[in-house]
């Protein structure tokens, strides 16, 4: 079993996973102000909820969009179990052929996404990550990845509405009842839900259009499943997709 690690902007999705499958998954607050034993506390009190002894891990992989704190997480990792995890990035070896103009500055959380999407799922495919940023990465018939999308992500687009409004209130995603709102904050709602949904059916059809023929569609992401049941797309949900990647890539690089 193993300890598998995504640092991203707003959540830190931590599970213990093997060939076999994801024993949990749990999300604690990124914190740039963290000490590498503040959150080494915060990986330990997760293994005692689940049950898990330290002992039965006996490695870790980690992919980042935060570098400052892969120092910290390093260190929190080595403070518990006695060694260092391995951090997806240059040279670590992915199997996957990267066709961007500059392969270096691709997220590693997409790529992550789109090496488990090579291994168990039909090409060409599109995978959504939906976090502070909603990312769709492609992979071609040949398994290669060839690009994508940046949008912002729901949070973030919801946050800028409230703050930047003087009569607009903060409030929670949840999915709505109709696309027509009776009020302001079902009206808001639906915006933002409605409005991702619609986005990404559009951009998907326009994918599809560049690849002259059909994509499997794989969402992830603490987000998205607010907003696959409003796609028009079929589009499947894969909650542990980057855990599973980050799995293979540790395989990879024994």
């Amino acid at each position: 079993m193993i300890l598998a690690i995504d640092m991203g902007n707003t959540n830190i999705v931590i599970g213990a996973i093997d060939s076999q499958q994801t024993y949990f998954l749990e999300r604690i607050t990124t914190n740039h102000i963290k000490t590498g034993l503040e959150y080494a506390i915060n990986i330990k009190n997760i293994l005692e909820i689940h049950n898990i002894r330290k002992e039965q891990i006996n490695g870790a992989i980690m992919s980042s969009v935060v570098p400052p704190l892969n120092a910290a997480i390093s260190s929190a990792v080595k403070k518990i179990f006695g060694f260092r995890p391995k951090l997806v990035g240059p040279g670590i070896k992915t199997g996957l052929n990267i066709l961007m103009d500059n392969p270096k500055t691709v997220g590693s959380d997409m790529i992550v996404d789109a090496v488990a999407a090579v291994n168990e799922y039909p090409l060409p495919a599109v995978i959504i990550d939906m976090g502070t940023a909603t990312t769709m990465s492609v992979v071609d018939p040949k398994g290669n990845y060839i690009g994508g999308v940046i949008l912002p992500g729901l949070r973030v687009s919801l946050d800028s509405l409230s703050s930047k409004t003087a009569q607009l209130p903060s409030i929670s995603l949840d999915i709505p009842r109709k696309v027509i709102g009776k009020n302001t904050i079902d009206c808001m709602r639906s915006g933002i839900m409605y409005g991702n949904a619609g986005m990404i059916d559009g951009i998907l059809d326009r994918m599809e259009a560049e690849l002259e023929q059909p994509a499997t569609v794989i969402a992830t992401g603490g987000l998205s499943r607010f907003v696959v049941p409003l796609c028009r797309h079929k589009i499947i949900y894969d909650e542990t997709l980057l855990m599973r990647g980050l799995r293979i890539l540790y395989d990879k690089n024994l």
